[in-house]
């Protein structure tokens, strides 16, 4: 097998992941500018929902992935209700919230550790049995497909609510100066609930479709966070569409600089191009 479109369609399924992660963390960043460390927990909290109600109730597969990101939703929300709006209507600094998610991340990592154990779960449907696609000389399995194709799908869905709905207008407008925002009318703390909530539900879903390629751990969701926020500087912080730009960046430079060398050293080529952007271009390839 050619190892060059393997690393190509590999480096294609990172950056649909690492895009999903961006997407969600620059929603939320964007909206109330600080940095939530707790939305790293929230891929796993998807993850290991589905592997609960699926793997352990018997629900259909299907319904149980809809749970799954629903439910990383609502933790998300609630999460927001009770931690950081309070600190948010105290003017808290940003290093306060920072501190707090980190706390909110490493309580919810614990909590499920303590529910399902810190072992390594898998959430395959028939393990062995997947579906493999060839496309140009490489390798593709059924779950990295759908992974693709979803990625691509939230991408081009908050695109067109970003440019189009009313929704997403505000979304922006919260984003530029939120004390306005409120003074002309918008309803600030619903539309950052609903902010949160889709930021997590989305999150979610890349933790459950990670969980199907890979597997699932308490811990998986610290990894995965700092590869969308490194895609998010990269790309521009605060920018949506920037976030995708930097996740597909992110992907290929990693895969490809691990073609003559350890895979181990993926995450170290991952904070050297991010060092190199706060460097000489903190404000990302596109600015916010």
């Amino acid at each position: 097998m050619d190892i060059l479109p393997q690393l190509i369609l590999n480096s294609i399924i990172a950056g649909a992941i690492y895009t999903m992660i961006a997407l969600g963390f620059n929603l939320i960043y964007g909206t109330v500018k600080f940095f939530d460390l707790g939305y790293g927990a929230l891929t796993a909290v998807g993850g290991y929902s589905v592997f609960y109600f699926y793997k352990t109730l018997g629900i259909n597969i299907y319904a149980s992935i809809i749970l799954g990101a629903i439910i990383a939703g609502i933790i998300g929300f609630i999460v927001y209700k009770l931690v950081y709006t309070p600190l948010r209507t105290r003017k808290s600094s940003g290093m306060v919230m920072l501190v707090a998610s980190l706390g909110v991340l490493t309580a919810a990592q614990a909590i499920i550790a303590i529910i399902f154990t810190s072992q390594f779960q898998t959430l395959s449907i028939n393990a062995g049995t997947e579906r493999v696609f060839t496309i140009f000389g490489g390798v593709i399995t059924q779950t990295q497909l759908i992974t693709l194709v979803l990625g691509l799908g939230i991408m081009i869905v908050m695109a067109l609510v970003f440019k189009f709905s009313l929704f997403g207008k505000a979304i922006k407008a919260i984003g530029d100066d939120e004390e306005v925002s409120k003074i002309v009318g918008i309803n600030t703390n619903k539309i950052i609930g609903w902010v949160f909530f889709i930021g997590s539900a989305i999150g979610g879903l890349a933790g459950i479709l990670i969980g199907f390629d890979t597997g699932i751990e308490p811990t998986m969701g610290l990894s995965l966070l700092l590869k969308g926020v490194i895609a998010s500087i990269i790309g521009g912080i605060g920018n949506v569409y920037g976030g995708v730009l930097g996740a597909f960046l992110l992907a290929f430079i990693e895969n490809f600089g691990i073609w003559k060398i350890s895979g181990e050293w993926k995450d170290a080529i991952a904070f050297g191009v991010l060092i190199l952007f706060l460097l000489f271009r903190p404000q990302g390839i596109l600015r916010r």
